[in-house]
């Protein structure tokens, strides 16, 4: 006889359809071999940049580390052709440092992980206290992270709830879920995952694969997996779901890999950083790093543009 989540799984995939695992991989292997050259390429690179959330999620962060990061998220280089990024993502303690070093008048977004990230293992009235002192504190956008033990229980019901709670908590900020994918063990427990929060998602909240903190998190499988699902979400309701991977996406060859991803299942519309981003701390040198060789013909050093951003 089924177990209880096993028969709330079988509901849940009678209405999403399940994943054809062969055909997402093929698809995401595909990616990785288009062409991109000159105009295209410095187009894609400079939308990546646009596109970073520009992350610091470590216990030895300061005020000091935090004003440079953002110094480095308003003006990542000395090319006034490059982009501010999207978004600093730092923790909740964080926020007000940031806040400060950005002022109010900045094109760029304070995001902040709370709900007892990376675990979500706490009580629900502690996670939602960070949600409120983040924002409190200036956080634009609020990234938290989905009980996956009772997700993977079965347990829709109850991780819904707790991510309207958290949406409430919110107010006018931005909420980004995240399903921490490597936990989730297969593409269709990712699938039901992310139509699980887009139920309770605003037009413009996010889902997000991952905290980055366990491995196997952004690949182009599980990207595609959520990208398919937003497709399919948004044809269904009309509702716009934005999405986020995050988790070991280092080098701008890859970044352009997930645009054309992007791209070919959701369409221009969603190339944007109001519905897609890139949570990477290593990132955006890599980026910078191309695009001045697509502007000189030579690499620099990579320390050159660590360097260089955060001396302004």
């Amino acid at each position: 006889m089924p177990t209880p989540q096993h028969a709330a799984f079988r509901r849940l995939f009678s209405e999403i359809g399940t994943v054809d695992a062969v055909g997402v991989e093929e698809r995401a292997g595909k990616y990785t071999t288009r062409s991109i050259k000159k105009r295209a390429k410095q187009f894609g690179l400079k939308l990546a940049v646009s596109m970073v959330d520009l992350t610091t999620l470590e216990g030895k962060d300061t005020p000091g580390k935090i004003a440079s990061l953002c110094r480095k998220a308003v003006r990542p280089h000395n090319d006034p052709d490059v982009p501010p990024v999207a978004a600093v993502c730092v923790y909740p303690a964080m926020v007000r440092h940031a806040r400060r070093a950005l002022g109010a008048d900045t094109p760029v977004r304070i995001a902040s992980v709370a709900t007892a990230f990376p675990s979500g293992q706490m009580p629900l009235k502690t996670r939602l206290g960070e949600v409120r002192s983040a924002v409190a504190d200036g956080a634009d956008e609020i990234d938290m992270v989905i009980n996956r033990g009772a997700f993977l229980a079965g347990e829709f019901a109850r991780v819904q709830d707790e991510i309207a709670a958290v949406l409430a908590a919110c107010g006018p900020a931005t909420l980004k879920v995240i399903l921490e994918t490597s936990e989730l063990e297969t593409y269709d427990n990712i699938r039901a995952a992310s139509f699980v929060a887009m139920r309770v998602l605003r037009p413009g909240d996010f889902i997000k694969t991952s905290t980055g903190k366990t491995s196997g998190n952004a690949t182009l499988g599980n990207n595609q997996v959520m990208l398919e699902a937003i497709r399919d979400f948004f044809l269904e309701t009309g509702t716009p779901i934005s999405m986020k991977p995050a988790g070991g996406i280092r080098t701008a060859k890859q970044a352009l890999q997930f645009l054309i991803a992007v791209k070919e299942t959701l369409g221009d519309a969603w190339l944007n950083n109001q519905r897609y981003r890139f949570g990477a701390s290593s990132l955006l040198n890599d980026l910078l790093r191309q695009l001045a060789r697509e502007r000189t013909g030579a690499y620099q050093a990579p320390y050159y543009f660590s360097e260089a951003a955060e001396s302004y």
